[in-house]
């Protein structure tokens, strides 16, 4: 196994910690500002910087943000994002903050601490940068004040997705795949990720969506692919349209979860959410826009939109799943565009 971290002699869950689920109360969201790197140039900075502080301006009426931004960003990012956005300066190479940001943890007596998994640019690829991004979990699990327990595993906060009573979802080419955790067997990955979540069942998707195993893809996230609503419930993408590559991917992927019990024995429910009607780029290159890549706040569901036809459908049915928030739906085409969306680039800091 790969080692490049000393673990802490004691796991989060022998202490009692665990990771809640998204829907649960927070302090705060943590976030990054897109800085100069291999995606973002000229033009391309300037409309990431303006879809990062949408995203931004939109969960802080909800909630505190912080947004992390390069040394000697802050008057720039001002220039973007509200006052009430608080900016924090960190050497950054990118800015994807659910990924290179810890994951947080709490203890049900008050207690905050925070998983600090190995970010190696989405398993060493060619065109990513991370001799910066791989202390960030570090940095933030500091400037919020909490214990930091450094994992072995490498893994991104994308490719996690937990219902808060024990069930977590994984992705094969993630945690297993080249770049990351080849030598590992599915056992150790496991008994990582549970001690390091408090979860006690794991259950397996074997791949992502096409797209996302392209130049700038994470070879299989989850949190494009499915999503818990509530425990015993999860929302998934599904593709109707059979001209799109993810049409059989995504049939795959529900039949799988429809048949599968998560930690306390319950048979999944499966809420199928229909992709957005865009199938290809004009390169011909299949989309991957999603709307399971939703961030949940205080009082608000952040939807990504792309002024498609289903975006409010899509809006209703998080309205029925979640009727004490208000959905907030933003454009996330730009997002999409360099790589992730919503859920990609927040963190949620939930409250001890």
């Amino acid at each position: 196994m790969t080692n490049p971290q000393i673990p802490d002699p004691q796991t989060p869950a022998e202490l009692g910690y665990s990771m809640p689920a998204e829907w649960q109360p927070h302090d705060r969201t943590w976030m990054a500002f897109p800085t100069p790197n291999e995606t973002f140039t000229g033009d391309d900075l300037h409309a990431a910087r303006e879809a990062w502080a949408a995203v931004a301006n939109t969960v802080v009426r909800y909630e505190p943000v912080t947004l992390v931004v390069a040394l000697g960003e802050t008057e720039a990012a001002r220039g973007y994002v509200s006052a009430e956005v608080e900016i924090v300066e960190r050497p950054l190479d990118d800015a994807w903050m659910r990924d290179i940001g810890p994951t947080f943890l709490t203890d049900g007596k008050g207690g905050l601490a925070a998983a600090d998994w190995v970010f190696n640019g989405w398993g060493a690829q060619e065109w990513a940068s991370w001799e910066h991004d791989q202390h960030i979990a570090e940095e933030v699990s500091a400037l919020a004040g909490v214990r930091r327990f450094a994992s072995r595993l490498i893994n991104e906060g994308g490719g996690i997705h937990v219902d808060g009573e024990g069930t977590v979802l994984l992705t094969e080419t993630v945690q297993l795949g080249e770049g990351r955790n080849a030598d590992w067997t599915k056992e150790q990955v496991e008994a990582e990720i549970h001690a390091h979540l408090g979860t006690t069942k794991a259950i397996w998707v074997p791949r992502g969506l096409t797209r996302d195993y392209q130049r700038f893809g994470t070879r299989g996230h989850i949190d494009i692919v499915a999503a818990f609503l509530k425990p015993g419930t999860v929302a998934v993408h599904s593709q109707p349209d059979p001209a799109h590559p993810d049409h059989e991917v995504t049939r795959q992927i529900a039949d799988l979860l429809r048949a599968s019990t998560d930690a306390r024995g319950r048979r999944l429910e499966v809420v199928e959410l229909l992709a957005p009607t865009v199938l290809f780029e004009e390169d011909g290159e299949p989309v991957d826009y999603s709307y399971i890549n939703h961030y949940l706040c205080n009082g608000a569901v952040v939807l990504c939109a792309f002024d498609d036809p289903r975006d409010q459908a899509a809006a209703e049915l998080f309205a029925r799943h979640f009727p004490d928030r208000k959905v907030e739906l933003v454009d996330a085409r730009e997002i999409f565009a360099n790589g992730g969306g919503i859920h990609c680039i927040t963190q949620q800091q939930p409250r001890a």
